[in-house]
């Protein structure tokens, strides 16, 4: 059994910074891929960010390169993604992905991840 669990989540003003982290347990060791998604109010379900796990490459939606990293540390069995620069667009719901099959493409749409944790607050307010 695979349990994604998020913390991290809070309220900031616009301007501030966060870390987000993403702990994995169970059967975990089969995942090629984790990423983050986010979901706003009355919003789709977005990519934010994903990291192949094999070799850390990372990859970004538009919207957050360059103010938001994603990283893993393989010895804690975490994914985190540090947001920097945050605007009250970047308010929703964070939730953490994990993909357990290999794809000819760097997968970017929620529906090819199989694993979900239960999702972190982000709040961006002044």
């Amino acid at each position: 059994q695979v349990q994604l669990v998020e913390s991290g989540g809070g309220t900031v003003q616009p301007g501030d910074s966060l870390i987000l982290s993403c702990a994995a347990s169970g059967r975990t060791f089969g995942f090629y891929y984790m990423a983050w998604f986010r979901q706003g109010s009355g919003k789709a379900r977005e990519f934010v960010a994903g990291i192949v796990l094999s070799t850390a490459y990372t990859y970004y939606d538009d919207s957050v390169k360059g103010r938001f990293t994603i990283s893993r540390d393989p010895i804690q069995n975490t994914v985190n993604l540090q947001m920097t620069s945050l605007n009250t667009d970047d308010t929703a719901v964070y939730s953490c992905a994990a993909l357990s099959q290999w794809q000819q493409k760097l997968p970017r749409n929620s529906n090819e991840f199989a694993y979900w944790g239960q999702g972190t607050q982000v709040t961006v307010s002044a």
